[in-house]
């Protein structure tokens, strides 16, 4: 790829972004970027700054310092063009209780008509927006009959209906069901694998990021203390990996030291001819966000060192 090819891929980015309130700094030097159909997960607990990031690369909010990109856009300079590429899904919307789901979405998608290109035909077929986000028996229902998780997957068909670049999605699937989340799940895929969107996700459920999201970013009292796989985040951490088999009719477990448990397995296979059901097991996702952020606290608690 090159120098170019790879610049024009980065959709979002983020370079030393900080959000002060008074004398509260919420962001302290926020620094990301993400790629043309890449998934992120913002990790963070509550009061991490991960709404105010949200807002601030929506456009909804002014930052205090930093430089932040969004299409190759400031977020505080775009105007109705750049917004019509942004998709937004709120944790809550306004109620149009009275509306029905077919034709509020025809009537929302025609603000996005007028900003079609040839690459990218605004806005989505609303029969077909209907059938993929799973509302396609509610499609003529008024809105204050639908269930709350037919309400969040109108919010999510809300949000798309523009056919967005970059989408931005805080806390997606709460008040899903699990067939609800399966289908969310399959439609990050969609707007990824066919639309070539960018998502950037808010989200407490650790098992969601580690299925959906190609990279995980942990945020924490305003800064990023991680960025990576869910792999590669318990790699950093992990000090051991348990490994796990059957040998004579019993299990066995063995915490092999180091980042890698390769020579020992080896070893294993050879020395043993009856070991079966071997298994390699590494810190979860909550295990490895859990100690992420208590080792982020411990820094920040550290008394600094008088000369």
């Amino acid at each position: 790829m090159s120098p170019s090819t790879e610049t024009a891929a980065i959709t979002l980015d983020v370079r030393d972004l900080r959000m002060r309130y008074g004398p509260k700094d919420v962001l302290a030097g926020v620094t990301f970027s993400a790629k043309r159909g890449e998934v992120l997960a913002l990790l963070g607990p509550n009061g991490a700054g991960k709404t105010t990031t949200i807002e601030i690369l929506e456009g909804f909010r002014a930052r205090s310092a930093g430089e932040v990109s969004v299409l190759g856009i400031d977020p505080a300079r775009g105007n109705e063009a750049w917004r019509a590429r942004i998709g937004v899904v709120l944790q809550s919307w306004r109620d149009h209780k009275f509306w029905r789901v077919r034709e509020l979405l025809v009537y929302l998608g025609r603000f996005y008509a007028p900003f079609a290109t040839a690459e990218v035909p605004r806005p989505w077929d609303v029969d077909e927006l209907i059938d993929v986000v799973g509302l396609s028996e509610k499609a003529n229902a008024k809105i204050l009959t639908l269930s709350g998780g037919q309400r969040r997957r109108l919010d999510v068909a809300i949000g798309i209906v523009g056919r967005p670049e970059i989408v931005f999605f805080d806390e997606p699937t709460a008040g899903f069901d699990p067939h609800a989340r399966r289908d969310f799940h399959d439609l990050i895929h969609r707007l990824t694998d066919f639309e070539h969107a960018t998502i950037l996700m808010t989200t407490h459920d650790l098992d969601e990021a580690e299925k959906i999201a190609d990279r995980i970013l942990v945020l924490d009292e305003g800064r990023i203390v991680a960025d990576g796989s869910a792999e590669q985040l318990a790699r950093e951490l992990t000090t051991a990996a348990e490994v796990h088999w059957t040998s004579g009719g019993r299990r066995h477990v063995h915490a092999a030291r180091g980042s890698d448990p390769t020579d020992f397995v080896r070893d294993l296979l050879v020395t043993n001819s009856d070991v079966t059901e071997i298994e390699v097991r590494r810190a979860s996702l909550e295990e490895t966000y859990m100690a992420l952020v208590r080792r982020a606290e411990s820094a920040q608690k550290k008394p600094e060192v008088q000369a």
